[in-house]
Parts: C-alpha cells; structure tokens; sequence
C-alpha cells in the first residue's frame, strides 16, 4: 500500500455565479458609477486521499458556494467597513452617503459586506470566511482552501486559507 498523497480539486460550475450591482470607490472624491457584473466562484481544495480513493465529499462545498452566490445574487452590494461610505436605515430605505451624495435604496435589493470596498480582491476573502466558518465544510479533511472571484473573463482575485494539518 502507498503513502497517502495529496490532492488538488478544482471546483468550478457553471452555476457558481451571481449577478449583482456595485460601485467601486477609489477616494473620498471619487467613485464608480453603480453598475453590474456577473460574478464568477471557484475553489482549488487540497486534501489527503483517503483508503477509498476519495478527498472530501465535492457536494457540501458546491451546495455551500452556490447558496453563498444565491444570497448575494440580484442585489445591489456595498461596503460595511468603507472609510468613505456610510449606511443608515431612513424612512424604511437604507441610504448610502458618499461624500455629498445620498444613495437611497430599498433594504430588499441591498447586501452589505462586512468589506471595505465591493471589489474582487475583497469578495474572495468574504467567501473563503464564509466557507471556513460552516461546520460542515469544516468537518471536511481540507489541508487548504483557495477561493477565487472573478467580475469578468481573465480577471480573478485569490484568498488562500491557511493549511491544516491533517
């Protein structure tokens, strides 16, 4: 019998994707116009292989990242954690002030992101988070979790998990 080896699954569906709206910004005077994207999920895992032949079971990380982009799907996403934005409930909408200018929304089209901005680079690590704290992706004998997002062809961002013993 051979020594248990590693291995490495890429997870990546086409239904791994949300739509959602966003603005990026770049200063206390500047910021995106708002506008949308279709988002892009997948994961590189890094597990032993077990005396079956077998990682992990694939089917409760991709139900998990598919119910993550479903919570985020046909919203509009903002910032919780930007210095130059603030959210506030008034007059049953949340509003997002941003320099001199109020954002109304209604609160059933908005997520908001414990981030500093809604960019790729931000979202990667909120999903990696997310993923890490359910017990039952954590019940799975992961050495190490990537989590990559992309808003558009060639263009991903990375958030890495730091490696377990197993």
């Amino acid at each position: 019998m051979s020594a248990p080896s590693f291995t490495t699954i890429e997870i990546s569906k086409d239904y791994l994707h949300f739509n959602s709206a966003h603005f990026t910004i770049f200063s206390d005077t500047e910021r995106e116009d708002l506008h949308g994207h279709t988002f892009y999920v997948r994961a590189y895992v890094t597990s032993l292989v077990d005396e079956n032949g077998m990682a992990f079971d694939y089917n409760i990380l991709k139900s998990r990242m598919l119910a993550l982009c479903d919570h985020l799907d046909e919203k509009v996403l903002l910032p919780e954690r930007s210095p130059h934005l603030s959210l506030a409930e008034e007059d049953g909408y949340l509003v997002a002030r941003y320099a001199e200018e109020r954002l109304p929304f209604l609160p059933r089209d908005v997520r908001t992101l414990p981030v500093r901005n809604i960019t790729v680079e931000e979202l990667a690590p909120w999903f990696l988070d997310a993923l890490m704290a359910d017990a039952d992706v954590a019940a799975q004998h992961i050495h190490r979790l990537e989590v990559q997002v992309s808003s558009g062809p060639g263009q991903w961002a990375a958030a890495v998990s730091k490696e377990k013993t197993l």
